[in-house]
């Protein structure tokens, strides 16, 4: 990926504006969930953050995989089912 330099600020810009950012429809397909699946999390507060753009939702990239990378350390552990012998 190209990187354009900031005439203002002199730092590297990205070549496209939304380069770090992912779409609701590409982030459920991605995790293999729904975007209602998606839709609830945000309103549970409990997904990745996100922004509205419009209409459009967007995740950042990043947040995305510091979010699941909570969920890898938080998660509780499970019990494996089984009964007396």
């Amino acid at each position: 990926m190209q990187e354009l330099i900031g005439a203002s600020t002199g730092k590297p810009m990205p070549s496209t504006l939304m380069s770090g950012w992912i779409s609701r429809t590409e982030l459920a397909h991605q995790l293999g969930v729904s975007e209602d699946t998606l839709r609830r999390w945000d309103t549970a507060r409990s997904g990745p953050p996100c922004i509205r753009a419009g209409r459009k939702i967007y995740y950042r990239r990043s947040a995305v995989l510091d979010w699941l990378e909570e969920q890898e350390t938080s998660a509780p552990r499970r019990k494996r089912a089984g009964g007396r012998r």
